[in-house]
């Protein structure tokens, strides 16, 4: 008997005389590539996407209820730990309402800026951030939903 030893276990290889150089180039060959012969197939684990400056909303919560002609806080954070943060554009249902920049240096690893909203509309109104470093290279769109009800009358 021959023991080819893999990266995933021992296979075990019985051999007559006359085989005995074949199998074991085959349990070497096995042995090089991990000795896969019982396991399935292998996912590779797919490449890191590059570093990208992260947005995120700290108020209002996400699905907050909010009353109609109400002036609205919104906090935005964004990091980058890189270049810093050069801007944070705030769009309400699509539509750009306010950009914040750093009015001390052109660019900070935190970036935290409080925009206003007048809320109108009743209905449900999509906010979404994006944050940008001084190359240009953007984060993600971070998004949150508020619904805008009527004021008692």
């Amino acid at each position: 008997m021959v023991y080819c030893m893999g990266l995933r276990g021992w296979v075990i290889v019985l051999l007559s005389k006359s085989i005995l150089l074949s199998l074991a180039i085959t349990c070497v060959s096995l042995w090089l590539v991990g000795c896969n012969l019982n396991s399935a197939a292998i996912t590779p684990t797919a490449a890191p996407t590059p570093d990208v400056p992260q947005v995120l909303f700290n108020a209002p919560v996400n699905n907050a209820r909010v009353f109609e002609e109400t002036l609205l806080d919104v906090d935005i954070v964004a990091t980058d730990n890189t270049q810093g943060i050069a801007k944070i554009e705030f769009y309400v249902d699509g539509t750009l309402l306010e950009t914040g920049e750093p009015e001390v240096s052109p660019a900070k690893p935190v970036f935290r800026v409080t925009m206003n909203w007048l809320t109108e509309g009743v209905g449900t109104h999509t906010f979404s951030a994006i944050a940008y470093r001084p190359d240009g290279t953007t984060s993600e769109e971070s998004i949150m939903v508020i619904e805008v009800v009527p004021r008692a009358g």
